[in-house]
């Protein structure tokens, strides 16, 4: 079904295009309307916050048919990006931005739970691979061009064009075709048992996807790209505190290292699939998380093409442990619990990051060196430990 990998990939680009953009462009928005730094910030938040609410989000995912359900929640995201055109005031973005994130994390448990009904289980680490540098792309260009058009023609016509790409998934979301056989059971036209289970989402519809991601095989590369990624934003403020008071560069060559970072994950999405291919899920998260844990021992040289290599090996690295995580839940999950542990993986590889970046940004006062090499040492001890242990393959493909 190589026509569906198309489609994810197209629907990933697309949908990362319109997200940077639209992020950029609310900032710079609220910005102009404000005056106001913070309150631009604060933007941020509506990706983010709705994480905690991932594995609620998972569980109804997991009752409604899946395919549909995509659509419909892409339908509301361009109606609700379209609001902000008669929006009066900079306070009406924000709900906007809030109901933007929470169709994010249902489209992503959807996605992830929708995937293993479109694609051959040898697919899916290849096809996770894709759609990453495919976000990846997306990062690098998506800012200059919404940039660009907000520069050129102003909020509004940033808003039409994000209002027009979840049009455009959704349409390709409709051309996504099942595996034979797979169409009612995996719930990608029909969902019909699915319909027909009561919509609770209380603490007993959350707990079976709990249960089944603290299990192995999905436990180990779940973890460990939750290790790696909280470690990225806890060395975030060290990065810049180091480019500029270490090496005395400006803190517009951070926008260098952004870039090396973006060329690493594009590579790195490439190669995870083939990695993948016959290895255990954990091991490829723990080579992701060695190259990571190199990049900080790297970013923390006095010397500015360490810190640029380091950039490289944590695009590479970071994206593995990511991909391995998604891979491991959509092959060692039971279908009728996809969407609850795809949520809840989600929740528990990024949530941290949140904790993660006040207190890498307090640790900085110890300077730039400290927390590079406490995250390095962190990072390569968990991907010496997940690396070491035997696994035993469990499919429910």
């Amino acid at each position: 079904m190589r026509r569906n990998a198309v489609l994810f990939v197209l629907i990933s680009l697309c949908s990362g295009f319109g997200s940077f953009a639209m992020s950029l462009a609310a900032g710079l928005w609220i910005l102009d309307l404000t005056g106001s730094a913070g309150l631009a910030a604060l933007a941020g938040l509506g990706t983010y916050a709705p994480v905690l609410a991932a594995p609620w989000l998972g569980a109804l995912v997991d009752r409604l048919p899946r395919r549909p359900l995509l659509i419909t929640v892409d339908l509301v995201i361009s109606a609700a990006i379209l609001a902000l055109l008669a929006a009066p005031s900079a306070i009406w973005i924000y709900p906007v931005l809030l109901v933007r994130g929470l169709s994010y994390v249902l489209l992503d448990a959807g996605e992830t739970a929708l995937l293993p009904a479109a694609l051959p289980p040898e697919l899916l680490g290849s096809v996770n691979g894709w759609r990453s540098s495919a976000q990846e792309g997306a990062k690098l260009l998506a800012p200059l061009a919404g940039a660009a058009l907000y520069a050129w023609r102003g909020p509004h016509a940033v808003v039409l064009l994000c209002a027009l790409l979840p049009l455009l998934t959704a349409a390709l979301y409709a051309l996504v075709r099942p595996l034979p056989g797979r169409a009612g059971r995996e719930g990608v036209d029909q969902g019909v048992q699915r319909v027909a289970e009561p919509v609770t989402l209380g603490w007993s519809s959350v707990r079976p996807g709990l249960v089944a991601l603290w299990r192995e095989p999905l436990r180990t590369p779940v973890l460990v790209a939750a290790v790696a990624i909280a470690v990225s934003g806890m060395t975030n403020a060290a990065v810049l505190l180091h480019l500029v008071g270490g090496l005395h560069r400006a803190a517009t060559d951070l926008g260098i290292l952004s870039s090396a970072q973006g060329a690493g994950s594009i590579a790195g999405g490439l190669l995870a699939g083939r990695l993948l291919t016959g290895r255990p899920a954990a091991r490829v998260a723990a080579a992701g998380a060695g190259l990571f844990g190199a990049a900080c021992v790297a970013w923390s040289l006095p010397w500015w093409p360490a810190m640029i290599a380091g950039s490289v090996l944590a695009g590479v690295g970071l994206p593995w442990t990511l991909i391995a995580g998604i891979t491991a839940i959509q092959t060692g999950t039971p279908e009728e619990l996809l969407g609850r542990v795809g949520a809840t993986g989600t929740m528990v590889m990024f949530g941290p990051i949140n904790l993660a970046i006040p207190l890498g940004a307090a640790l900085s006062g110890l300077g730039a060196r400290p927390p590079l090499l406490l995250g390095a040492a962190g990072v390569l001890t968990v991907a010496l430990l997940a690396g070491r242990r035997r696994y035993r393959a469990i499919s429910f493909r």
